[in-house]
């Protein structure tokens, strides 16, 4: 079921990097770092927990192929992986998506905590 005002389910495909049948990658509109990509099931529902184990599957699938094409395009020296799910985590689009995000040497001074350290530390691209 698509949402005729969510973002995320109407994507052009020209934006699409990466898909499968039940889920796609593309770019972050506003990159915490450079590289930053979203992985997004094409059915609208807003957290995790409404997944079925399918588009679970295919969520990892889609996050891996990522992560490959992330390491021939940007050769991150690593990455953080999340989800907000819901308001108070941050979520402000109800469709379910995950960040990967690249990291890099020095992108912040320490990056010890992971992404608790991204929170106003790292510089935006």
């Amino acid at each position: 079921m698509k949402i005729d005002d969510c973002v995320f389910c109407n994507i052009p495909p020209e934006k699409i990097i990466i898909e499968n049948e039940l889920a796609l990658a593309i770019y972050d509109k506003y990159p915490v770092n450079q590289g930053h990509m979203l992985v997004i099931p094409k059915r609208h529902f807003p957290g995790i927990i409404a997944a079925t184990t399918e588009e679970v599957l295919a969520l990892h699938e889609i996050t891996l192929k990522v992560m490959d094409y992330l390491e021939e395009n940007y050769h991150p020296a690593g990455y953080n992986i999340g989800i907000n799910l819901d308001k108070a985590a941050g979520q402000t689009i109800f469709h379910l998506h995950i960040h990967v995000i690249p990291r890099y040497t020095g992108d912040v001074k320490n990056p010890r905590g992971g992404i608790r350290n991204l929170k106003d530390n790292i510089v935006r691209y």
